[in-house]
């Protein structure tokens, strides 16, 4: 089992026999569903269900209310509106994306800090649900 070694010219070769090797899974592809067919009758087809803690609606605080709105809300549709809010203000920076520059509204939902990254902001905006 002594191996050749490559010469320059042989990655060319490859590279002209891809268009004909992408056949290949394609036809492969095709078989593979036949095969999973009897797994996937097996199991009972189910719609995913959303986490329930998720759609549960909270209340926000005072200072939260001031940027998404009194009524409550679920967790999901309470970070939307924020997402909405920074986006419309222009608050994401300019070079790195994932920080939110804080304007008066949002200083005081993020404890006074002048710019969070996106991670911490939905730790930050939880403290103020209820």
């Amino acid at each position: 089992m002594a191996t050749a070694k490559k010469s320059p010219a042989a990655p060319a070769k490859k590279a002209a026999a891809k268009p004909a090797a992408a056949a290949k899974p394609a036809a492969k592809k095709a078989a593979a569903p036949a095969k999973a067919a009897p797994k996937a009758a097996a199991k009972p087809a189910a719609a995913r269900k959303p986490n329930a803690a998720f759609m549960k609606e909270m209340t926000p605080s005072a200072t939260l209310a001031a940027v998404v709105g009194d009524k409550p809300l679920p967790r999901t549709e309470v970070t939307k509106k924020v997402w909405d809010y920074i986006k419309k203000s222009n608050l994401q920076d300019a070079e790195n994306r994932r920080m939110i520059n804080a304007d008066d509204k949002l200083k005081a939902v993020f404890g006074g800090k002048a710019q969070v990254s996106m991670f911490e902001m939905t730790k930050l905006i939880s403290d103020h649900l209820k």
